[in-house]
């Protein structure tokens, strides 16, 4: 069964998509720590990332990087939010989920230091 919610079309549907975006950033920073710290690196990082960079390209693929951990930390947030809806009981794989979530997190933040490592010392 479709969702009653489909079925905007053209600039409302933009409109409700970036509001909703808006809300989903809102609640991210309201609840979840991970999600804070690391927007507060970004908001180091990417000052940085523009004044480091040596080229366009070197700035772009670094604050790309930067965006990428946000990013993947929203999508790990959700999969903890959806997996905490579900059941808070123990669970093998509510588990699995979180701790695959975790992993992307960890590989985003890995991918960060390599390119940055590249970008200002390779």
């Amino acid at each position: 069964m479709e969702s009653p919610f489909k079925g905007k079309t053209g600039l409302r549907r933009l409109i409700n998509a970036f509001g909703y975006s808006m809300e989903g950033l809102a609640a991210a920073h309201k609840n979840e720590d991970a999600f804070r710290q690391e927007v507060r690196l970004a908001l180091l990082l990417i000052p940085l990332a523009i004044y480091l960079g040596h080229s366009s390209i070197d700035r772009a693929l670094m604050i790309a990087c930067v965006f990428l951990v946000i990013i993947v930390e929203l999508l790990n947030s959700s999969v903890e939010a959806t997996v905490d809806r579900i059941s808070l009981d123990h669970h093998l794989l509510a588990k699995r989920a979180k701790d695959i979530g975790s992993a992307a997190v960890l590989l985003s933040l890995i991918n960060l230091v390599i390119v940055w490592g590249l970008v200002l010392f390779g």
